[in-house]
């Protein structure tokens, strides 16, 4: 019998659950965009930017080799962030929209834009000392292994599963399947935790681990690691 008070396994989603966009994403985009000459309202900025990212397809590339991953990752937020000045109506007021998507990409690896939120560090510590193994389940792309260690998150878990990498994205039971190999463990000896009513705790549950969900103040747009 497994014991649910104590799992073997705890996984966490990343953006929302560990850490958050400082401000808000429109802030970030807009700030940005000023060092280019180029003024836009952040609330503006904020809606477009939601309106973009919903309207895009998952963030996952099934059947590309891992080689091409970082080029498809870079092309899929190239894409949202191009349609956000788009639509804000202010694309075609950068010289060089390339040259302000590469800074902008680069900014969110970097601990700048982000905060931890005030329970992580206790509350990871806390799991580490019960000898409970820790695990992320992400939508995120491959820059948040570095945003791990930038944030100084890495060192808390053993396994990182994200949907690039894995092919499938949340709530896809895939990777939720991929991530409990990474530590051998059935899906009822595992809990899942997160931001997202339908990517975290309705796709954890139909994988058949323990599924909790989180609600933050002011939590930011789920899954984005805000490009």
């Amino acid at each position: 019998m497994i014991d649910r008070s104590r799992p073997q396994v705890i996984f966490l989603d990343a953006v929302g659950t560990l850490f958050g966009v400082r401000g808000s994403v429109g802030q970030v985009y807009g700030n940005l965009a000023q060092q280019f000459g180029v003024t836009v309202n952040p609330a503006i900025l904020d809606r477009t930017f939601v309106e973009s990212f919903r309207g895009a397809p998952a963030m996952a590339f099934p059947g590309v080799s891992p080689a091409e991953v970082p080029e498809r990752e870079y092309a899929w937020w190239w894409a949202i962030a191009a349609q956000t000045f788009q639509q804000a109506g202010a694309y075609s007021q950068f010289p060089d929209f390339e040259a302000f998507f590469t800074v902008l990409y680069d900014h969110f690896t970097t601990a700048a834009p982000w905060f931890v939120y005030p329970d992580i560090y206790e509350t990871l510590s806390h799991w580490q000392q019960q000898n409970i193994q820790l695990g992320i389940i992400s939508n995120f792309d491959s820059r948040l292994h570095t945003v791990l260690t930038t944030l100084h998150l890495s060192e808390y878990f053993s396994s990182v599963t994200i949907s690039t990498e894995v092919g499938a994205a949340k709530p896809n039971t895939k990777i939720f399947e991929t991530a409990l190999d990474k530590h051998e463990c059935a899906p009822n000896a595992a809990w899942h935790i997160g931001d997202s009513l339908r990517e975290d705790y309705e796709g954890a549950k139909a994988a058949g681990l323990r599924s909790i969900l989180l609600k933050r103040d002011a939590t930011p747009i789920s899954q984005t690691p805000a490009r």
